[in-house]
This record gives structure tokens, C-alpha cells and sequence, in this order.
């Protein structure tokens, strides 16, 4: 399963930077365990949006926990919208990974 996460900024981008390493931090965590495929600002800098990949039946709880865990919720700077996503074209070299 996949899922993209729009991380949008509910602070100025100064009181998010304060929260940037812990929160890279954590995503690279993500990435060695295999959960996130790629992360990363969006452009000018509102937000930042993360591709994630679960196993198929992944109980929302986990992946509530997922975003909760996340420094930049944890501070109070940013919110997560969690999208499950079905993709149809280049679901193969997603999935190699």
C-alpha cells in the first residue's frame, strides 16, 4: 500500500526550521526501514510531502502513529494529510524501490 503525506506547515517557516533536523532525522529512519520512498519540501516552502509504502492491510492506528511520531507534529509546527494512493503507472518501479 501506499500512501502520500502532504506535511503542511501550520507555523512560519522559522519556527519549522527549528524542528528541521529532528524531523530529517526521523524521515531517514523511515527511509532505512523501507517505509518512505522519497521526501521532501515542496516549493516556495509551505509544506513537504512524503511517499510512504506499507504492507497491504496496514491498520490506520499505524499509520496515525506514523505521522504523531513525526518532530514536526510533536512541535505544534506542521500537520500531516495522509492520502492512500493506488498507482497504476510505474507501480513496478515503485515497488523495486
Amino acid at each position: 500500500m501506499y500512501v502520500i503525506a502532504i506535511v503542511r506547515y501550520r507555523k512560519p517557516i522559522e519556527e519549522v526550521q527549528k524542528h528541521q533536523e529532528a524531523h530529517r532525522a526521523y524521515a531517514a529512519g523511515l527511509r532505512e526501514r523501507g517505509i518512505i520512498v522519497a521526501s521532501g519540501p515542496i516549493e516556495p516552502r509551505f509544506a513537504g510531502a512524503v511517499l510512504l509504502r506499507l504492507p497491504d492491510g496496514t491498520p490506520d492506528a499505524e499509520l496515525l502513529a506514523l505521522r504523531d511520531q513525526d518532530p514536526y507534529v510533536k512541535g505544534g509546527v506542521a500537520q500531516w494529510e495522509l492520502l492512500p494512493w493506488n498507482p497504476v503507472n510505474g507501480k513496478e518501479n515503485l515497488d523495486r524501490a
